[in-house]
């Protein structure tokens, strides 16, 4: 147990007072929002998602048996962002996350992942895999017009060969969508697994296929919280009726030891519309899980990739 209450450690991931850029993991906020379709907020993520990931401090992970906390890693803070303009802040956060080897990122909207990919596929020299978890497939072309927008990541992602659809799985898709849009996805190659699919096979079924695509590849994690049902996630930008659990995604996430992850984000946490923290928690138990995982993977012995 910490030997400083939670609710007086410093307001940082995990309470860490790490601030090298050079450490081995790197957390970073980026309170941007500007992509957004529906409801706004996602901004103030970072900080909520820092706020409640101080309920985790209190000993191992329960599965791995590590600290995530007691790992090479700091909170280098927020990424700086050009208010009001989208492509100028995708620049940005591009150019900041291009000098950091192995990145934690704490959303902010989905549009953000844009940028950390385009740092990410050009550091590791190509087209990467992808898991990512979400109530959306996010392959619209544009958003009302807008080029960029949370909904159109992984269009533009795919496009600019940043990922290899053949080894891009998509977890927890549930919403309405134009059958145009489903059909141009899977027709480049990637693979969605719905909400439904995870509730009939179950989490172990899932994240073994999830393994089976992004094979050996540098691969990347992006999760978006409405990937969780609204009953476990109600501080989000756009909920779906229908997600997975919040132990389904412990259990899939648990399960992607084969998976060689370079980096990751958790995104659309929109504290105004939270309850309790409640989906600030899941978050930030999000990245203490992913930390685990590659901590684990360092330990017994695989590659650490940056």
């Amino acid at each position: 147990m910490a030997s400083v209450p939670t609710f007086a450690l410093p307001p940082s991931f995990l309470g860490i007072t790490r601030r090298d850029p050079e450490a081995a993991f790197c957390i970073a906020g980026i309170p941007f929002d500007l992509g957004t379709t529906n409801r706004s907020g996602a901004r103030f993520g970072p900080a909520a998602i820092r706020q409640a990931s101080r309920m985790l401090v209190d000993g191992d992970h329960p599965h791995w048996w590590i600290d995530p906390a007691a790992l090479p890693v700091a909170d280098i803070g927020d990424f700086a962002i050009a208010l009001g303009d989208i492509p100028q802040s995708l620049a940005l956060i591009e150019a900041q996350a291009a000098r950091i080897g192995h990145l934690i990122a704490l959303g902010g909207d989905h549009t953000v992942t844009l940028a950390l990919l385009r740092a990410a596929a050009k550091r590791h020299g190509g087209p990467l895999a992808l898991v990512h978890v979400d109530a959306h497939v996010d392959t619209w072309p544009d958003n009302f017009g807008q080029p960029y927008g949370h909904g159109s990541v992984f269009y533009h992602a795919i496009e600019e060969r940043l990922v290899d659809p053949r080894r891009m799985v998509q977890m927890g898709i549930r919403s309405p969508m134009r059958k145009d849009i489903y059909d141009w996805t899977v027709g480049k190659g990637v693979t969605i697994v719905t909400a439904q699919d995870v509730h009939e096979h179950g989490p172990a079924a899932v994240a073994g296929q999830a393994a089976a695509i992004v094979g050996d590849a540098p691969a990347y994690l992006s999760f978006d919280i409405d990937a969780l049902d609204p009953a476990f996630a109600p501080g989000t930008g756009t909920p779906e009726i229908g997600g997975l659990t919040t132990w389904q995604a412990q259990a899939i996430l648990r399960q992607l030891e084969p998976a060689q992850f370079i980096g990751m984000d958790v995104v659309e946490v929109a504290p105004p519309y939270d309850a309790a923290e409640i989906t600030a928690l899941a978050a930030a138990t999000v990245a203490w899980e992913y930390l685990a995982l590659v901590g684990a993977r360092q330990s017994r012995g695989y590659p650490t990739v940056r």
